[in-house]
């Protein structure tokens, strides 16, 4: 409990510390973030707003695991996913704010990014902590053995999940406070299985996304940018996949799973028909544009959140 205490409060006493200094700092560097024009209207009000404030929450999570938890195999791999997925998520910004270029990194550089840290998690998870190539499904309560059809899974996760919280992450505070909600599931998660170091990297987390929403509630301050989401996704994806419950990640990041199926339905919607299922995707757009405000879609989905996750931790 007394690391647990910790790892949570340096994870939050150095999110609140830094934010007075690195936002004014982003502001200075320009470092704004570009809203879309075919956008909410309501949100042209942001154009400008600092973004990459990821580089707050992650060091953060970081030097709050190794100062409370032993630096075993799988931890140091949560980390290394973690850090993986900010270093793709830094480059993408950088790219797009620093350079200009509004693309960012190439799908196909992501890709190859995150398939390299698939291959490391898979190696390290196979030969140093035991993992093997089972699926446990939590309504029949069993394992099935999926062969390397396992490998595949893995990178789907990391890929799925970390893009899926980049998606979440469109409105003041939803990804930071979902983020928070899935990972205080895993945190428990961590604790009932015996994952006991990592349960200290998922309280850090949490703490750290409830710290940052200090400067990312509405009216946000500062946005996390790819450089936030793409890690905080990777997080979430490594709490998962070192835990070995990859289905129960599903319903845990319920949210992040509706962002992300909600731009698929509406792409392949309209390349196929020419007509939107949706107002707007990513589906809390569709809200916006219903007449929500941005707070109500925010409330509404971080309560979705904490339903599935007391449902995925009564699976157990």
């Amino acid at each position: 409990m007394n690391q647990l205490i910790t790892a949570a409060a340096v994870a939050a006493g150095l999110v609140l510390i830094a934010g007075p200094f690195l936002i004014p700092a982003l502001h200075k560097l320009k470092f704004g973030q570009s809203i879309r024009e075919e956008g909410p209207k309501s949100h042209q009000a942001k154009s400008g707003t600092p973004t990459m404030g990821g580089l707050m929450i992650i060091p953060a999570i970081t030097v709050a695991t190794l100062v409370a938890a032993p630096h075993s195999a799988e931890v140091l791999l949560a980390l290394f996913i973690m850090l993986g997925h900010f270093a793709l998520g830094f480059l993408d910004d950088y790219i797009k704010v620093v350079k200009k270029r509004n693309l960012g990194l190439k799908a196909r550089q992501k890709l190859l990014g995150q398939t390299a840290i698939a291959i490391v998690t898979m190696a390290i998870g196979t030969k140093c902590l035991g993992i093997d190539t089972t699926v446990w499904v939590p309504v029949l309560d069993t394992a099935i053995d999926i062969g390397w059809g396992y490998f595949a899974l893995v990178l789907f996760v990391l890929v799925g999940t970390s893009n899926a919280v980049n998606l979440t992450d469109g409105l003041d505070g939803l990804a930071s406070g979902a983020v928070a909600i899935a990972m205080s599931s895993y945190a428990v998660i961590c604790v009932r299985t015996g994952h006991d170091g990592l349960a200290l990297f998922c309280a850090a987390t949490v703490s750290a996304c409830i710290a940052f929403l200090r400067f990312n509630l509405h009216p946000a301050k500062v946005f996390m940018g790819d450089t936030g989401s793409l890690a905080l996704g990777g997080a979430v994806a490594a709490a998962g996949i070192l835990t070995h419950t990859e289905v129960l990640l599903a319903i845990v990041g319920f949210v992040f799973v509706c962002e992300a199926l909600s731009v698929i339905i509406q792409v392949i919607s309209f390349k196929t028909t020419g007509k939107r299922v949706f107002r707007m995707s990513p589906i809390h757009h569709h809200f916006e544009l219903g007449g929500w405000k941005e707070t109500k879609v925010v409330l509404v989905f971080w309560c979705a959140g904490l339903i599935v996750s007391v449902i995925a931790l009564s699976m157990l």
